[in-house]
């Protein structure tokens, strides 16, 4: 149970930030489909070329959704390393769902424009969405160890009681087999000791 408390706040944070992420990738998922369905009927291009535009596009439409929506608490003096990795790793995962498309299209034959869109925005998508996703939370977004930290899962610390020199506090006395013990001597014990002491 206590487990489930220290990982309960965690697991929120995860939730939020899928549900962040999966808004912004269905704003990007909107302009990819709709700039490659242009390309294609419209202007004519090619499959592959059609794919790589509306994925730039989009590409940069998740960059400022994630950058200023879902990730706005990170750091932001990294910038331009964060930018840099953003567009490598959405650079692969623009060569993944693309090449779905060019692995359906060209290998397989499906050229009807229902499986183009099926082999790039469903298949293609769900496949470089999933590697964007752990890319841009792993290395990019990377939150840092007092960013993660929630403030309700840090533990309170005991204050030590303080040591008064002067008045050191006695242990605490206990009864065994009838007698009272103080400090782990009995009181005859002690009475000895002090006889002890004063001769």
């Amino acid at each position: 149970m206590g487990n489930w408390r220290v990982m309960r706040p965690g697991l929120e944070r995860l939730v939020r930030e899928l549900a962040k992420f999966g808004a912004v990738g269905a704003l990007g998922f909107l302009v990819n489909v709709a700039i490659f369905n242009l390309c294609i009927h419209t202007f004519q291009l090619a499959p592959i070329r059609s794919g790589v535009i509306s994925q730039v596009v989009a590409i940069g439409t998740n960059y400022l959704g994630n950058r200023y929506w879902t990730y706005r608490h990170i750091d932001k003096n990294r910038i331009h390393r964060e930018t840099v990795l953003f567009f490598l790793f959405s650079g692969v995962g623009l060569v993944l769902e693309n090449g779905i498309l060019a692995l359906s299209h060209y290998g397989f034959g499906y050229t009807s424009p229902l499986a183009d869109n099926i082999a790039k925005n469903v298949i293609g998508l769900a496949i470089g969405t999933a590697f964007r996703f752990w890319a841009y939370r792993t290395w990019v977004f990377k939150v840092g160890t007092k960013e993660a930290a929630p403030a309700d899962v840090r533990l309170p610390v005991e204050p030590a009681d303080p040591v008064d020199p002067v008045h050191p506090v006695e242990p605490a006395a206990s009864v065994r087999g009838g007698r009272v013990e103080i400090g782990g001597l009995t009181a005859e014990e002690q009475r000895e000791d002090r006889r002890q002491l004063l001769k």
